[in-house]
């Protein structure tokens, strides 16, 4: 079984940098992965953020598919529970009219900010809005174009349709999500960075091979994200993981869960929320090492859990740092058949 790999980019904004650097260094980084021989090219969505620039993955892939030719590019991913899976539909059949073949419409189930980033996205969203997986489904049969009079929207479609749709990836890092990609028959990501417990992605990683509902795909298709640190030695690595593994977990009292990065975060939680939560602080899942550790780890983990496909986030804010890291990490794969 081989091994590709890709790149999950989340245009953090420097140390003295601006949005508008931020974003050129994340286009320079595209490009840069399409020479190396990446396979997919993904953007987040955070809302509210002086510290991630890019709050709109759609209108960036855009540019990103204009400035790339082959690489395939999307987003990792867009947050559909603020959003009409209509809109979202129709945004992306437009990119997959004017990139066929290259378009991927990864769906995030985080809400990608804090509360009041959510209910400004959410301000007309009534009490009873549809659940996450209902928009799931409705979205997955408008980019199909599958939906008749009879349906809730009455048969409209979301135009343009393409030859060839966007396809569709869920991203999660639970059990729950694992059987909502399985039931839909749509290709799963598991964040590591999220939830680094081997139970949970060998748990979550077998239900959703064995509950697949081929349809949408013949087969499945899990797909494991998770965040790097590579430098030229073990200790340097080491080092830099140190400074950037600490993260924290927001336990809401409705069950839900987010992970933020740091205490001034937590802070301006509290000062958006009136739900009661919990705090843990734990240490995030980074695979650190110079390339040669890094690719030795990568190769364990893609015969451990039996995966296809790594995408990679490089966990450090210096573009040149990230680069480098990329870099290095195509250079170790390059003459490696695994």
């Amino acid at each position: 079984m081989g091994l590709r790999l890709s790149i999950l980019d989340q245009s953090p904004i420097g140390e003295r940098e601006t949005a508008n650097q931020a974003f050129h260094n994340t286009i320079r980084l595209a490009q840069k992965a399409e020479e190396l021989g990446y396979y997919r090219f993904w953007v987040s969505e955070h809302h509210d953020s002086d510290k991630l620039a890019g709050s709109s993955p759609e209108v960036l892939i855009a540019y990103l598919l204009a400035v790339t030719k082959q690489i395939r590019v999307g987003s990792g991913g867009v947050m559909l529970q603020h959003y009409s899976p209509y809109k979202v539909a129709e945004n992306f059949n437009v990119l997959a009219a004017l990139a066929p073949g290259r378009v991927d419409l990864g769906i995030g189930r985080a809400p990608g900010g804090l509360p009041r980033s959510t209910r400004a996205l959410q301000q007309n969203e009534s009490g009873n809005s549809p659940s996450l997986g209902d928009k799931l489904v409705l979205l997955k049969r408008l980019l199909a174009n599958e939906l008749d009079a009879e349906d809730s929207l009455n048969g409209v479609r979301a135009t343009p349709l393409p030859e060839q749709p966007a396809d569709l990836y869920l991203l999660g890092a639970s059990v729950e999500s694992a059987e909502l990609a399985a039931s839909l028959g749509i290709p799963y990501v598991f964040s590591q960075s999220f939830n680094g417990e081997k139970k949970t992605i060998v748990e979550a990683f077998g239900l959703y091979r064995s509950h697949f509902q081929s349809g949408y795909l013949k087969q499945s298709q899990a797909i494991l994200a998770l965040s790097v640190i590579i430098a030229d030695s073990d200790e340097e690595a080491e080092q830099l993981a140190a400074a950037n593994s600490k993260i924290f977990k927001i336990h809401l009292e409705s069950g839900r869960t987010l992970t933020v990065k740091n205490r001034e975060q937590i802070k301006e939680y509290g000062r958006q929320t009136t739900e009661p939560y919990t705090i843990q602080e734990t240490q995030a899942n980074i695979i650190h090492g110079s390339k040669e550790t890094v690719r030795q780890k990568l190769i364990a983990i893609h015969n451990e859990y039996q995966i296809e496909e790594i995408i990679v986030t490089v966990a450090l804010n210096e573009f040149a740092q990230r680069l480098y890291a990329y870099e290095q990490l195509q250079e170790a794969f390059a003459q490696l058949k695994v």
